[in-house]
């Protein structure tokens, strides 16, 4: 299996410098690349001066995440593409579980590692962690993390399972599939298309799993900090976009519906802890919403699943319940 590690980059020089020797060091199986979003920094040149042993793609623009791994991924010839962020770093050997694993499992479409947090090794990593689900109204969690609770690494979550969708900070696929699913949908540009395109998979029948005995550790929040509104306004909309392509037809308007209020209830909360722009970004993702509504609902598929979620609402079972901790 030829297998592809593809790290889209945009300003990121630091972070190609602190990350990119292990990345090379540790993935001998690999050919690796790196797709730069149009930077305006020295990126390019550095990584040129530095690792001739790395292939570069340059977009002519900023596409976002969605839209730079859709550009760049047309010039990759790979059975497998490993798409890693720039603040990534990998461990050793921790491509051999996950190729193992796409050749003894055919059906096996979609890979995540175990995902910790780079900044206290001890934990999991906010974006991803041990595998990521969404309940029925579409909020996203993980065995690992929910909301803004992570979990201590106390081998809890050592057992490979299969998940919802897989983080795109390190996210494993068979390249048929993505080409299959014509890849991320643009429009999101960053924020939540991997969980879209998770999710159009499993509409088609594939499987995504999350394999433990590939450890990478996350920094996050390298491009969008987590406290940024238009991070806030991206997820909200992004949401409301993906519920839309995705849910099955007889529960679509009435859980847009009851979305969108649980939406608003979150709105006030950032009046009320004084943080206006956060009430203005999910605004402006409701606004964005209605004027794209009938371009994403002309992108459903022929099928979808009934039996999606993990849980009727984790933000009830959070908030209210109080439970913090993944319940399988």
């Amino acid at each position: 299996m030829k297998l592809a590690v593809v790290i889209l980059n945009w300003n990121g020089q630091s972070l190609l410098e602190q990350f990119l020797p292990t990345i090379i060091q540790y993935s001998p199986e690999a050919t690796i690349y790196v797709a730069d979003n149009a930077s305006t920094d020295n990126s390019v040149a550095y990584v040129k001066a530095n690792f001739p042993s790395v292939k570069i793609i340059i977009n002519k623009a900023n596409y976002g995440f969605a839209g730079g791994y859709n550009e760049a991924l047309q010039n990759v010839d790979a059975d497998l593409y490993a798409l890693v962020n720039s603040d990534i770093e990998v461990t050793a050997n921790w491509l051999q579980p996950i190729i193992e694993t796409f050749k003894n499992e055919p059906k096996t479409a979609i890979i995540q590692p175990k995902i910790l947090d780079f900044k206290n090794k001890e934990y999991f990593e906010y974006a991803g962690a041990a595998g990521g689900f969404i309940d029925k109204y579409g909020f996203p969690f993980c065995r690992g993390r929910i909301f803004d609770t992570l979990e201590k690494d106390n081998g809890q979550y050592d057992n490979s399972i299969e998940i919802f969708w897989a983080s795109g900070a390190c996210f494993f696929i068979r390249s048929e599939i993505y080409h299959e699913l014509n890849g991320f949908d643009s429009d999101f540009f960053a924020h939540q298309e991997e969980i879209d395109l998770c999710w159009r998979a499993i509409n088609l029948g594939h499987i995504i799993k999350y394999v433990p005995n590939s450890v990478v550790y996350h920094v996050g929040g390298a491009t969008l900090q987590q406290g940024n509104p238009r991070k806030t306004e991206l997820n909200f909309r992004n949401s409301l976009f993906m519920l839309t392509k995705n849910l099955p037809k007889a529960t679509l308007y009435q859980t847009l519906f009851l979305r969108m209020v649980l939406d608003g209830i979150a709105g006030l909360q950032f009046l009320a802890k004084g943080k206006p722009k956060h009430f203005l970004a999910i605004l402006k993702a409701h606004f964005a919403f209605y004027q794209y509504f009938s371009k994403q609902f002309k992108k459903r598929g022929a099928y979808q699943k009934k039996s999606y979620y993990k849980v009727n609402s984790i933000v009830y079972t959070y908030f209210i319940k109080n439970g913090t901790v993944f319940e399988s």
